[in-house]
């Protein structure tokens, strides 16, 4: 894992409710963005601004983050969903990717 300096990653607390930003942002995704990445972008992981809908994409989920908020400062609540799975990261031996 890399040596991040977790004050620059996270500049403010969440104005928002966890529930509510997983909410909004699993509806922007579903909406607006998984049709647009799906397809070339299996396993890369999708930074959603939830106030704004604006978004990036990287293989890492921090560095999706800190992508987003170099060109959106003012990205507070941002949900990460990754491409094609159910959840980010497993603990389990369960199979977490999408089923159609």
């Amino acid at each position: 894992m890399r040596n991040r300096d977790f004050h620059t990653t996270w500049p403010t607390a969440p104005t928002r409710p966890l529930e509510e930003i997983a909410r909004l942002g699993t509806a922007i995704y579903e909406r607006d963005i998984r049709h647009q990445v799906e397809d070339d972008h299996l396993g890369e992981v999708v930074a959603i601004d939830v106030a704004t809908g604006r978004w990036a994409i990287n293989s890492d989920g921090l560095d999706a983050v800190e992508q987003l908020r170099s060109k959106h400062p003012d990205a507070i609540d941002v949900f990460c969903e990754k491409v094609g799975y159910r959840a980010m990261d497993s603990f389990g031996g369960g199979f977490l990717r999408r089923e159609e």
